[in-house]
């Protein structure tokens, strides 16, 4: 199969005379300005598609003297949250016309978070993320002295480094709201580990608004993200509890609660409700199909993406960097079962 050669790739200018723009709207376009309509992107974008364009990347890394990378620490991609949000990332940068190298701290046993900023930082990255970090993870970030903006998806106010998150403490907020407007007074919270930054969020979100209900306050079953936790803890159950719904760390502890509730011979969700927290692909195909509280991931790599591009190239950064999730409701929840 023959390939064009240098002088027949299509040039800028003829992706501009295709879109019926101007070569400065394509350029802005293709560096990912803010300010371009919808519309007009649309159309250059279908221009550059339509005609193999491709940009000279190392012409424009020298011009605008940067690597054009993003350097990100995610603390595993084997997790459906910071999976997803290191992929919307990445989608994100790629349409601003930059790359993301990653490190996963669960990728072998040497890797750690001072090891991993290193690694990054001699590849030459023009910014840092930290996705959905533990705190060690933070920590190590404050204590290197780094000359690249940092932004971290985190929970919790940050006075030093940038941040963007989903808003955790509206996630679960929504979720004991819906369970007390079913009449739900009691209920049990399994939580992720509580070494991680989102699980301490939830779980402090948790008690506020159970209390603000006056809801049954029980201690929290600490756990992992894993279904089999979620499995191990409902199968261990010995009779009908008295509580009347739980709310999981994640969708897949939910659903391994469900599938250990239902081999104890109890129904969800007439004996138990149950709830869970990132909307999973797989969660509307459980059985029953699960009430979760979605976190929009693509809005989530899109916003990480423009805050770092805006603090590299000395833009305002955009202040709206929380963001709200939404409550998925399905069949896992009812109305609260009625004392015997």
């Amino acid at each position: 199969m023959s390939t064009r050669s240098a002088s027949e790739r299509p040039s800028m200018r003829q992706v501009a005379e295709t879109a019926g723009v101007s070569h400065m709207t394509v350029s802005r376009v293709l560096n990912g300005h803010p300010s371009i309509k919808e519309s007009t992107r649309d159309k250059v974008l279908l221009a550059v598609e339509q005609l193999g364009y491709q940009r000279n990347v190392a012409a424009r890394a020298l011009a605008l003297q940067r690597t054009l990378r993003i350097g990100a620490v995610v603390e595993t991609e084997a997790e459906f949250g910071p999976a997803s949000a290191l992929r919307a990332i990445h989608r994100s940068a790629r349409r601003r016309g930059y790359s993301v190298s990653s490190i996963a701290l669960d990728e072998d046993d040497s890797a750690d978070p001072g090891r991993a900023l290193q690694q990054l930082l001699a590849l030459g990255i023009d910014a840092l993320c930290l996705v959905m970090p533990r705190s060690a993870s933070v920590a190590a970030v404050r204590a290197a002295s780094l000359d690249v903006p940092v932004l971290v998806v985190k929970p919790e106010r940050e006075a030093e480094l940038l941040r963007v998150c989903v808003d955790q403490q509206l996630g679960i907020t929504m979720a004991v709201d819906h369970l007390a407007a079913l009449g739900h007074r009691d209920a049990l919270y399994v939580s992720g580990p509580m070494d991680w930054l989102d699980a301490r969020a939830r779980e402090r979100a948790f008690r506020a608004r159970t209390r603000s209900w006056g809801m049954t306050e029980r201690p929290m079953i600490a756990g992992d993200w894993s279904a089999d936790f979620g499995y191990d803890f409902a199968v261990s159950l010995e009779r009908l509890p008295e509580y009347t719904a739980i709310v999981a760390a994640n969708d897949e502890v939910a659903l391994g609660i469900v599938h250990g509730l239902h081999d104890r011979g109890l129904r969800v969700p007439d004996d138990l409700s149950v709830v869970g927290f990132d909307d999973a692909p797989f969660s509307r195909h459980s059985i029953p199909p699960l009430t979760t509280v979605r976190q929009p991931f693509e809005t989530l790599g899109t916003t990480v993406v423009d805050v770092l591009l805006a603090a590299v190239e000395g833009l305002e950064i955009p202040q709206r960097t929380k963001i709200p999730p939404e409550l998925i409701v399905r069949l896992s929840t009812a109305k609260a079962r009625t004392a015997p």
